[in-house]
């Protein structure tokens, strides 16, 4: 019996020697310059979801108007660079002004199909691309919350550019 322990305590105390040598951890803090920047997040539908809204009072259009109050899931997100995919709806084609949807045109908010919590305001970056009404695409850009401007739509993606397929 002393045996057996004398071996099992040599045992475990000599294996450690035989494993890999684990690489020397930095343990200087990595400055801004030095960080990769963060990968972006794959937004879905279902996430912008996280809203609720509330009827207000908007006097200087005399209209209540639906006011967003964004939960803590989509509130960090606020800043991000996210990939969402959707339809692309025209608002203004002069202007290069384009939402995209959860939806296409038949079932959108625009046409009381949906909530508002399904339309983005894409903000392109370079704004030389046109589309088409219902066009499927993916958009890469910063994802900005808006709950005071009543011009703009809740969601706004900044710098947006389409993702190739």
């Amino acid at each position: 019996m002393t045996r057996l322990l004398i071996a099992l305590l040599f045992v475990s105390l000599a294996a450690p020697a035989f494993r890999p040598a684990l690489p020397p951890t930095n343990r200087v803090k990595p400055d801004i310059s030095t960080l990769v920047a963060a990968e972006p997040v794959k937004l879905s539908w279902e996430v912008l979801r996280d809203v609720t809204f509330k009827k207000k009072w908007y006097a200087e259009e005399s209209v209540y108007m639906l006011y967003p109050t964004f939960g803590q899931g989509i509130q960090k997100l606020n800043g991000k660079t996210v990939d969402l995919t959707g339809y692309v709806l025209p608002v203004d084609l002069e202007s290069n002004i384009y939402v995209l949807s959860a939806f296409p045109y038949s079932a959108c908010f625009f046409c009381g199909g949906a909530g508002p919590e399904s339309v983005v305001s894409l903000k392109f970056k370079k704004s030389d691309k046109k589309f088409k009404t219902d066009e499927r695409r993916t958009f890469r850009g910063t994802l900005k919350l808006n709950a005071d401007n009543i011009y703009e739509l809740n969601y706004i993606l900044a710098d947006a550019e389409m993702l190739a397929q």
